[in-house]
C-alpha cells in the first residue's frame, strides 16, 4: 500500500535558492532516488539530479538527506515513518550547479596530482605475480565507486575553504595507501608524500569519512592511520635516521 509522503527539496543554481516543499506518493520498496524521479515526472520537471546505475555502484546520487550525505539510490523509504517531512540537499562541500547537481571537478583535479601506479622496468606485463594476501590488502580500497561522500563530510574540506588547495582528501588518501601496498610499484616515499604535498597532516582521524562509506571501507584505520605511522617512522624514528646517513638515503 502507498502513501503519501513530505519532502521538502533544495531548488537553485550557483548556490542561491531555497527548499521546496512537495506531496508525494510513496510505494513499497521505494528508495529516495524513486521519489526524486516521481518528482521530476508529475511535480518539477526542471529538478536536476545526477543519477546512473541505481545500484549503488556509480557513485552518482551523492546527496544530503535529512542532513546525512548518502546514496539516494540506496536510502530505503521504509527507514522513514510516514509523517516525517525528508530534506533532500545537494552535497554542502562542493558549489552548487542547479539544484541536486554539484561541481565535484575538485576531486578529478586532485586525482590528477596522484602519480600513477609505477610498475618496475624489468617486469614486461603479463609477468606480474602476486601473492592473494597482497591481492587482498589493497582490494578493500579498490572497492571505492568515488561517490564522494567521504570528501563531502571530511571537516577540512568541508568547513576551511582555505586548506582545499593543500588538502587531498580521504578518496585520495587510500588511493596513494592502495598503490603504497602494491608490491610492484615503485616509486618511493608515497606515505612521505601523501604527507607533504597532499596535506595527510591536516587529518585528525574523527572516523567521519569512515562512517558514511557506502561500501563500508575502513578508511581511517586500515589507510590514514597506517599511512601517518608509515611517515612518521621514515621522518623521525632514529635507526632510519642514521641509516639514511650511513647509505646516503633520503629520509
Amino acid at each position: 500500500m502507498g502513501y503519501k509522503a513530505k519532502f521538502r527539496v533544495w531548488r537553485g543554481e550557483s548556490g542561491e535558492g531555497r527548499l521546496e516543499d512537495f506531496t508525494v506518493e510513496v510505494n513499497e520498496g521505494e528508495v529516495v532516488l524513486d521519489i526524486i524521479h516521481r518528482l521530476q515526472a508529475t511535480q518539477a520537471p526542471d529538478l536536476a539530479v545526477r543519477w546512473n546505475c541505481k545500484a549503488g555502484k556509480c557513485g552518482s546520487c551523492s546527496m544530503e538527506i535529512n542532513g546525512k550525505p548518502r546514496l539516494g539510490c540506496m536510502t530505503r523509504m521504509s527507514t522513514f515513518t510516514e509523517d516525517e517531512t525528508i530534506t533532500v540537499t545537494p552535497l554542502r562541500t562542493f558549489p552548487v550547479i542547479k539544484d541536486l547537481v554539484c561541481d565535484v571537478s575538485f576531486n578529478y583535479e586532485k586525482a590528477r596530482e596522484i602519480p600513477s601506479f609505477t610498475p618496475p622496468t624489468d617486469v614486461k606485463p603479463g609477468e606480474y605475480r602476486m601473492q592473494q594476501v597482497d591481492v587482498q590488502r589493497s582490494q578493500e580500497f579498490r572497492k571505492c565507486i568515488e561517490c564522494f561522500l567521504c570528501q563531502n563530510v571530511c571537516h577540512v574540506i568541508r568547513d576551511h575553504e582555505e586548506n582545499k588547495p593543500a588538502f587531498a582528501g580521504p578518496r585520495f588518501f587510500i588511493r596513494i595507501a592502495e598503490l603504497d601496498m602494491h608490491p610492484y610499484d615503485v616509486r618511493d616515499r608515497r606515505p612521505q608524500a601523501a604527507q607533504e604535498e597532499h596535506g595527510l597532516g591536516y587529518c585528525n582521524i574523527t572516523k567521519c569519512c569512515t562512517e558514511v562509506c557506502p561500501e563500508h571501507i575502513k578508511i581511517t584505520d586500515n589507510a590514514i592511520i597506517p599511512m601517518k605511522e608509515r611517515a612518521v617512522d621514515r621522518k623521525y624514528d632514529p635507526l632510519v635516521w642514521l641509516g639514511s646517513k650511513i647509505f646516503k638515503r633520503p629520509s
